[in-house]
């Protein structure tokens, strides 16, 4: 009787583990986990472009203190973005990862703010420090494009898999749904030119 149970249940188990692996379920788990080891490299990358700012804005200080609405919105905005909790959820939240992206797009705007007042500075320019800063952080974010892109893929990837017959049926089952991933209007935030007018008064 006992083996007759056991074999029952070795049936049963395989054909669960056909059927389920047959229907998406386990393209849907891969994929998932591939979601969620880029999106840790996108935090990363934004991260480290992070880490670079406070040292950029004390060297830009030392000559330029007069640009102190530029180095305040860069502080600003820095701030923000810590505000925000960048956890692997978020990329299941469409309104927190807008959020989340506003948010690094005003940090990006005003890092390029900052970048156009410093052609003003000859001094501040041909400063060594702020060479090797300007040059971490256009690596920075060139490693965020990369990022970004590879993120981009996973979750198209797995979007398609959420919409198309017969995985949509498994990704109904199980509660899948389509993750938010990067737009035309967070790129053309991302890539406008700033604008900045050095005949305004200070």
């Amino acid at each position: 009787m006992k083996l007759i149970q056991i074999a029952r249940t070795a049936l049963v188990t395989l054909f669960m583990t056909s059927v389920l692996s047959g229907c998406g379920y386990n393209s849907f788990q891969s994929s998932d986990e591939q979601i969620k080891a880029d999106w840790a490299e996108v935090i990363n990358q934004y991260q480290r472009r992070s880490d670079l700012i406070p040292n950029l804005v004390n060297t830009v200080k030392g000559y330029a203190t007069q640009e102190k609405d530029v180095l305040t919105q860069v502080t600003e905005a820095r701030a923000k973005v810590g505000t925000i909790q960048a956890s692997p959820e978020l990329v299941n939240d469409p309104e927190a990862f807008k959020k989340f992206l506003s948010a690094q797009n005003e940090l990006k705007g005003s890092l390029s703010r900052l970048m156009v007042v410093s052609e003003n500075y000859p001094q501040l320019k041909s400063d060594a420090n702020f060479r090797d800063l300007s040059a971490q952080l256009e690596g920075t974010e060139n490693r965020i494009t990369v990022a970004r892109n590879r993120y981009i893929k996973s979750v198209q990837e797995y979007n398609v898999n959420v919409r198309t017959f017969p995985n949509n049926l498994t990704a109904m089952i199980f509660g899948y749904k389509a993750k938010p991933n990067f737009t035309v209007e967070n790129e053309a935030a991302i890539s406008k030119a700033p604008t900045v007018d050095f005949n305004s008064s200070k």
